[in-house]
């Protein structure tokens, strides 16, 4: 899934490139991903793009007319064209959600991959008249999110530190790669709990997110959305390496599988030594 570092890559590089161009054509090839109806798609037509910016996952192309607004979800992504196809877009048949064509021939495509279709589209007024947008916690790298407002958010909360830095009500952007590498970088399990963490720990936390989320943006940014996908994966340190050697300590990174993910961590690191429990095991077990 891509998350706030890899996003911010896509809204540098829109915004160097739609800035000022018009919209010619916005073409919806999947109708489930258009969640919106009032305005409609086509009040993107002719209208002039005004800036690029980003709230948390969701990439907001503002206008003079409207916002379009959309979230890659697991399995999205946006495909940049200089100059964009002629062939004829067919519902269904394609993995394309959304193409955006522009005044000068370049345009874009929102493709999503696989069977699990939760991209999202999005054309509205005002970018908090989406749901998910309004819903969203601080910024991490914004300058107010100070370490004590930090502090504040995992005051009395009974909840694995895993759990609170992908939610995105609490904290905008990070999802499962980032609150791994995370992790990772605050010598921290992932079960821990909010509320039990002491003051130096909370530092620790709070300096390996803000390092950790601008080293990745700093890597992303100036990259065409082709290179982001790479460039995220080689600067993992544990997500996405099990049974790989720990770059820190040479122990082997281990994994945890839920339902529909994982996760990875060291257990040198960040747990003592312990292993953590197989969860997809312990209930063949049970």
């Amino acid at each position: 899934m891509p998350e706030m570092p890899e996003v911010q890559g896509l809204v540098e590089f829109l915004g160097g490139r739609v800035v000022g161009t018009e919209i010619t054509r916005a073409t919806v090839a999947a109708i489930a991903a258009l969640k919106t109806y009032d305005p409609p798609i086509d009040a993107l037509r002719a209208a002039s793009i005004t800036g690029v910016t980003r709230h948390g996952k969701f990439v907001d192309v503002a206008t003079d007319a409207a916002h379009l607004v959309f979230h890659l979800a697991k399995a999205g992504w946006l495909r940049w064209y200089d100059a964009l196809p002629s062939t004829i877009i067919k519902p269904g048949r394609t993995p394309i959600a959304l193409r955006v064509a522009l005044s000068d021939g370049s345009g874009f495509d929102l493709t999503e991959a696989g069977t699990k279709k939760s991209l999202a589209v999005y054309v509205v007024h005002d970018p908090a008249d989406v749901p998910g947008i309004a819903r969203l916690g601080p910024d991490p790298l914004d300058a107010g999110f100070t370490r004590e407002a930090f502090a504040a958010l995992l005051a009395g909360k009974r909840t694995q530190i895993k759990g609170l830095l992908r939610d995105q009500s609490v904290i905008a952007g990070i999802g499962n790669a980032y609150s791994d590498e995370i992790l990772h970088a605050a010598h921290m399990s992932p079960y821990a709990l909010a509320a039990t963490l002491g003051d130096h720990e909370v530092t620790g936390l709070y300096s390996a997110m803000l390092v950790t989320l601008k080293d990745a943006v700093a890597e992303a940014s100036g990259k065409p959305p082709a290179d982001l996908k790479d460039a995220k994966r080689r600067g993992m340190q544990v997500h996405g390496r099990r049974g790989e050697a720990c770059p820190v300590c040479g122990d082997t990174v281990r994994s945890v599988f839920f339902a529909d993910n994982s996760l990875e961590y060291c257990a040198t690191c960040q747990t003592g030594g312990k292993v953590l429990a197989d969860r997809r095991l312990s209930r063949l077990l049970k």
